[in-house]
């Protein structure tokens, strides 16, 4: 038995290409900034007006930005083929791309419903867009010869506490977290036949630029509604977790709540 478990390598960031949607601020910035400094290359997806061309001149030549609306077949292909292209495969696919309105279902004083084309668009971006990446992605990553363990490649997606903890205003953000949450399990399975997992990460209060953007008196309130450790999560926090879910083979189809022990008031 000791000489079995001594056997089980886990899977070397070193020389890995992961590909990571959202990637020029935020939890996806930092996840592939750790990609890079772990020995991996990266791509960074994010919109043309963002800060990836200036992060992926900075990170070096293990580092590319591609252009891409997460909801775009087209862009989407082109920078799962940049990877391969520049890099030679494609092992590891980080969906970290999302956005967010806070308006309630209905505003009784005005009269006035949630916008349907709001909701649609939350949806569209946070669901569809990550799961074109993961649709996409995995077929770049068939190509990759298998480990020992079989495995081909890894999708880490992100959710939020907010599809488990919704809040007053989040029905569109939460809808489409419980989204990404209940299509973790389905996809591991479609996916397990070629050695490719799937992982979800909810994560709770961090100190991302949205939040960065609050007055610092509502940072410290948010900060102290976390039991232990009382404070924000900090972006390297995430992509640490990113990492060892990439190197250990053995978590698949699952979804960790990464808070701070937090549930979220209403």
């Amino acid at each position: 038995m000791l000489s079995q478990a001594l056997s089980i390598q886990p899977k070397l960031l070193k020389g890995m290409v992961g590909l990571v949607t959202g990637g020029a601020s935020g939890l996806g910035r930092a996840t592939v900034e750790r990609l890079v400094r772990s020995g991996a290359s990266a791509v960074i997806v994010d919109l043309p007006s963002s800060e990836g061309p200036a992060l992926a001149a900075a990170l070096g030549d293990r580092c590319a930005f591609a252009p891409a609306d997460v909801t775009s077949e087209a862009d989407v292909r082109s920078a799962v083929n940049l990877a391969r292209d520049k890099f030679g495969k494609l092992d590891l696919a980080v969906n970290c791309a999302g956005i967010a309105v806070a308006v309630k279902t209905y505003n009784f004083k005005k009269e006035l419903p949630h916008s349907l084309e709001d909701f649609q668009r939350v949806i569209n971006v946070n669901i569809a867009g990550t799961f074109n990446v993961i649709r996409l992605a995995v077929g770049a990553m068939a190509k990759n010869e298998p480990d020992a363990d079989g495995q081909r490649g890894c999708i880490v997606n992100t959710a939020s506490v907010a599809a488990f903890d919704g809040q007053v205003g989040q029905a569109a953000y939460s809808a489409s977290k419980g989204g990404i949450v209940g299509m973790t399990l389905p996809i591991a399975r479609d996916l397990a036949p070629m050695g490719i997992r799937v992982v979800t990460i909810a994560p709770g209060l961090f100190s991302t630029p949205l939040l960065a953007g609050l007055p610092e008196k509502v940072r410290s309130f948010l900060a102290r509604q976390v039991p232990f450790p009382s404070r924000l999560g900090e972006p390297a926090e995430f992509a640490h977790l990113v990492t060892a879910l990439a190197e250990n083979p053995m978590i698949n189809g699952e979804v960790i709540r990464l808070d701070g022990a937090i549930r979220m008031q209403p």
